[in-house]
């Protein structure tokens, strides 16, 4: 499914000028850095960097095995393991906890990975070439009247619950655009709700959380399901940042999708297909800070890049409860 979903990609956009080039990926065991892996592999005369921090599953070492991969494993977080690193032109920092129980359980870490380990990284990228940071549409929190433009900002606290994910991609929003001001190539993608193969089974987010929980028959909410979500299937993200990091005009973009859902609706939509039960409960569980909408205004990617078609939800879950059913 995954190299499938790469050649959709790879068929969508110009990778020539990465021949004879040397990209770094970090983060490359991820959803993201998985399927930005999963191109490059059809890419002949690309030196690639995967960095990875835990033990990869088998089908990650497959789409790994093609000339010219160089497979490295440590903690960013740590200064002598990137100082290790190879000089690269392309650096891809895909790296964090987009987990909402993830970067709550690791809020240090998360901090760490998106200011520290941007500094790091930025130290090895080669004279004249790009670096692309991922950033989220958390730095959006607290706005309302959605959907939220580039020129936008959030205006939760630093002791909001979930601060260390926010303030932590703001920071590195900050620090890209001062390497920036030096002349150096960083474009910023602020990424929402990208789903689709290559996630673990132990994957806390809550589209994954639905399909598992209907694999098994029933879908209990926490909540009566109120908040809407905007889902991006992950072909559509990646193309867009292929073509940010190669070809972007300009420094920041909303990256996301166009399929606007609550979350009741999200689950009565994976209960039909598993023909598994939904049930509401009669009081709801206090989300940790969770926002009442996240839907992103995508404007900049359209114009820019003639970016016109998504994939559909009902499309993109059939793929990704089919990859949820091989795990």
């Amino acid at each position: 499914m995954i190299e499938q979903d790469s050649k959709q990609i790879v068929s969508q956009v110009n990778l020539s000028r990465l021949r004879g080039k040397t990209v770094m990926i970090a983060g490359a065991s991820g959803l993201i850095g998985t399927y930005f892996l999963a191109c490059l592999r059809q890419i002949k005369g690309v030196k690639v960097v995967a960095i990875i921090q835990s033990r990869p599953k088998a089908y990650w070492l497959k789409l790994a095995d093609f000339e010219g991969v160089k497979i490295m494993r440590g903690d960013l977080t740590k200064i002598n393991f990137c100082q290790s690193l190879p000089k690269a032109d392309f650096i891809i920092h895909a790296a964090g906890y987009g987990q909402p129980g993830r970067f709550l359980a690791e809020p240090v870490k998360t901090l760490k990975l998106n200011t520290l380990t941007t500094f790091l990284l930025f130290d090895k990228l080669k004279p004249k070439g790009k670096f692309l940071f991922i950033s989220s549409s958390e730095v959006y929190s607290g706005l309302t009247h959605p959907p939220f433009k580039e020129n936008q900002i959030g205006t939760t606290n630093t002791d909001h619950i979930r601060a260390c994910y926010i303030e932590a991609k703001r920071g590195g929003e900050a620090i890209c655009y001062a390497f920036n001001q030096k002349g150096i190539k960083a474009k910023i993608v602020r990424l929402s709700l990208v789903y689709g193969p290559g996630t673990r089974r132990n994957d806390k987010r809550v589209l994954n959380q639905l399909i598992a929980k209907g694999l098994k028959g029933e879908i209990r909410l926490l909540d009566q399901g109120r908040a809407k979500r905007t889902y991006g299937y992950v072909t559509d993200a990646i193309e867009a940042m292929w073509q940010i990091l190669l070809r972007g005009r300009e420094m920041i973009y909303n990256v996301g999708g166009e399929s606007r859902i609550s979350i009741a609706g999200l689950a009565k939509k994976i209960g039909k297909e598993l023909k598994a039960e939904v049930v509401m409960p009669k009081k709801s569980a206090a989300v940790s800070g969770a926002p009442q909408e996240v839907r992103m205004d995508l404007t900049k990617i359209k114009k820019e890049f003639s970016k016109t078609k998504f994939v559909s939800l009902d499309e993109g879950l059939k793929r990704t409860i089919n990859w949820r059913k091989q795990l």
